[in-house]
């Protein structure tokens, strides 16, 4: 038996809604009913690029017509909980791409939203999907305990790249926006649980709205004795020097994500598709020999099977598709969703208060 398409509709048409739509279109489990954009140019385009899709200026216009039974959403954060709460209502499973909302009370609105109508959420936690993370997260657990985690992702955006991240920040600081990434990364090497949060931010321009900032620290503790901090900076002004760290070391050695990324050329820090990317892995033991010397050598571990962008929102999608299609329990994603939203909104409220926040 030939198993009914998905009919979904693709709202926004930005990067990652691209992305996502290339991923439909290839999926036989998937049909697109739509392209939402606010911006004619960009849904215009992808639908002359997919082989001409019906397209939408309006989203609750394109619920109504297209009457979908799945929606990817890809816009702006400040919109992310009510559409999805609209396409759940509406009777639509729902990707959402991170993060699942600006509060944890919206948050949690859409999670009692998705089991009041019994229709799945998947969040865009990309990383989940990748190869090469879910290798670098298996060697940080061979580390013992506690472990140091070290991440950043500075970014120095101009021209369109930086009109998006200033349009982010209307609503979020960049700890907020990709923070939940790695902190959801941290949350899976340790396996433990956080207690308090710490964070510093500074603003570097005048552009931003009051209150916001376009550079950030944020400091986990947890309770295992695990600590881990991330950096995100946005803007013209960002220095590129180092701007991708993915380190983690523990009692028994360390695991790095070995890029070169030290003198990149002029904004190249801002490139998407780069941000995933492992290429391989040093690891390195802390055993010592009689001497107390290191007792062996330093280990590469390349990663061949590394995917672009494009095959990562593949990878969501399929999960996606079988969620739908198996009826997955998706109850503890959400719950992990929800935690690290926390932890990054407190690293927020610890940049404005300039103190510690107790989870």
């Amino acid at each position: 038996m030939v198993k009914k398409k998905i009919d979904v509709l693709v709202v926004g048409c930005g990067n990652m809604g691209t992305s996502h739509a290339r991923a439909y279109h290839k999926l036989e489990g998937f049909k697109i009913a739509g392209l939402v954009s606010r911006r004619p140019d960009s849904r215009n385009r992808l639908s002359k690029e997919l082989g001409g899709l019906p397209t939408f200026g309006d989203y609750l216009q394109a619920l109504s017509e297209t009457q979908p039974d799945a929606v990817c959403i890809s816009t702006y954060p400040s919109t992310h909980a009510e559409y999805t709460i609209k396409a759940l209502e509406a009777g639509a499973h729902v990707f959402v791409e991170k993060p699942i909302a600006e509060t944890v009370e919206d948050a949690e609105a859409v999670v009692r939203a998705a089991e009041d109508t019994g229709k799945k959420v998947v969040v865009g936690y990309i990383l989940r999907h990748h190869p090469g993370w879910q290798k670098f997260i298996g060697y940080a657990k061979e580390l013992g305990k506690p472990l140091v985690m070290r991440m950043n992702l500075n970014q120095q955006s101009t021209g369109s790249e930086w009109d998006v991240h200033k349009s982010i920040m209307e609503a979020m600081s960049p700890i907020v926006d990709c923070g939940v990434h790695y902190v959801d990364v941290m949350c899976q090497m340790t396996e433990a649980r956080p207690t308090h949060v710490h964070a510093i931010g500074a603003r570097l321009t005048d552009e931003l709205k009051p209150g916001m900032y376009n550079y950030g620290q944020l400091q986990v503790v947890f309770d295992d004795g695990s600590v881990g901090w991330y950096e995100s900076g946005w803007g013209p002004m960002i220095s590129e020097q180092a701007y991708f760290v993915k380190d983690v070391f523990g009692p028994k050695g360390s695991v790095s994500i070995s890029k070169k990324t030290f003198d990149q050329p002029r904004g190249a820090s801002a490139d998407i598709g780069e941000h995933t990317k492992v290429n391989r892995l040093h690891l390195h033991p802390a055993e010592l020999n009689s001497n107390g010397k290191l007792a062996k050598d330093d280990e590469m571990i390349e990663t061949p099977d590394e995917p672009g962008h494009d095959k990562l929102c593949y990878f969501e999608q399929e999960y996606f598709l079988k969620a739908i299609r198996e009826d997955l329990d998706l109850s503890d994603h959400l719950e992990q969703v929800v935690f690290t939203l926390k932890i990054v909104l407190a690293s927020d409220e610890s940049v404005l208060t300039g103190k510690a926040v107790e989870l």
